[in-house]
Formats: C-alpha cells, structure tokens, sequence
C-alpha cells in the first residue's frame, strides 16, 4: 500500500501491478469466479449487522452487480481501484448511484436519511443525528430547494463543503475494500457493530452545522 497513490479523502489507490495478486487471491477465494452477497460481507467483516446497515451494505453490492444477477466477479476489484483513483467528480458519481436507491437520477431526502441511519449504525455515534444531517445537506446544496438532489447539485455541492465531503467518502471507504481485499479475508465471525465501528474502513466524522 505504500506506493499507492493518495486521494482526497484520504482513499489510497493500490499499485496497477497488485492486480495479478488479487485475481489469484480472489480465484483461490472463489474458484467460480463469483461472490455472493454473503460472501462480500464475509470478505469485508460485516456480518452480525442491523438492519438498517445491512440494507447500505446491500446497496453497495448491488452498485457492482450491474446485471443484477446476485453475484459480482473480479472485475468489481478492478473497479473499486478504477474509481479511487479517479478525480473527484467521478468518485462523487459512483456515491451519487449508492446514496440514489431507486434509480431514478435524484436523491431524495428519504433516501440520504436512510443512508445516514446505516452510515450510523455502522460507524456508531455521530455529532449530528441522521435528520440534523439530512436537512444539512439539503440546506447547503438543494439549490432549487425542491427536495431532490440531481447529480449536479450533489457533485457541486459536496465538492465544495470538506466536512459534507468527508462524510461521503467515510460513508464506504473504497480504499480500505482494496486493502482488506490485498491483506486477506476477514474471519468470518459474528460482529457487534454498536461495539466495533470501523469495519470496512467506516470512521466516524464529525460535521459542523
């Protein structure tokens, strides 16, 4: 990891010559070719979760299960690296598609509060609450103030906040998949998320009203 190549965010990409280690290591893993669900969890140390979090988690995997046939190959490593070392509005764009449960091109705020409920059980107590984070964001960045957020706003707005862009990033640290992923599978064991609120690289972040 040491010659990664730091992001804003703090997300650290993995050197493009690992990629042969992780195709061995993920074929070793999975000789199919394919995760489940289950076993992504397993991977990243998410089991025993509440609901609320697995149902962020589960939002995760279906972001790389493009054919939505309930199974991701190795090409969902190649692309979380693809998109830690992107620029920030293509990272921003892949976060848009998580937080948009729907599909349906905005956010609503339904939407960010039950993704924040999750980022919340998973990381454990916050500064603010869900709803005082959610109206947050809205009052910084819906700039129509019609209730939604479209890519645009999402992508200008969080781009321009460093707490609301911390919060996103710490939402799902790619970079800390990347490295569970180099490092070897978590132990596949019975976890207390109100206990242990860094799994899957989760931290905790504190934002200013």
């Amino acid at each position: 990891m040491g010659n990664g190549k730091s992001i804003a965010g703090d997300q650290r990409a993995v050197p493009t010559q690992a990629t042969h280690v992780w195709y061995r290591t993920f074929m070793t893993e999975y000789p199919s070719g394919l995760q489940t669900l289950h076993e992504f969890k397993t991977l990243l140390g998410l089991q025993g979760l509440n609901q609320k979090a697995n149902k962020h988690i589960d939002q995760v995997y279906n972001t790389f299960d493009t054919n939505q046939d309930g199974f991701i190959d190795f090409e969902f490593i190649a692309a979380v690296n693809l998109i830690v070392q992107e620029k920030m509005e293509q990272k921003l764009k892949w976060y848009f598609k998580l937080y948009d449960v729907d599909g349906n091109g905005s956010i609503d705020k339904n939407e960010l509060l039950d993704m924040f409920v999750a980022v919340q059980a998973l990381n454990g107590q916050q500064t603010l609450s869900p709803e005082e984070f959610t109206n947050l964001v809205f009052r910084k960045i819906d700039i129509n103030n019609d209730g939604e957020l479209t890519l645009e706003e999402f992508i200008n707005g969080i781009a321009k906040d460093q707490d609301l862009l911390e919060i996103v990033y710490k939402s799902f640290n790619l970079s800390n998949v990347l490295r569970v992923i180099c490092n070897g599978k978590q132990p596949d064991t019975e976890i207390d998320s109100s206990k242990s609120p860094n799994k899957a690289g989760l931290g905790k972040v504190k934002m200013k009203s």
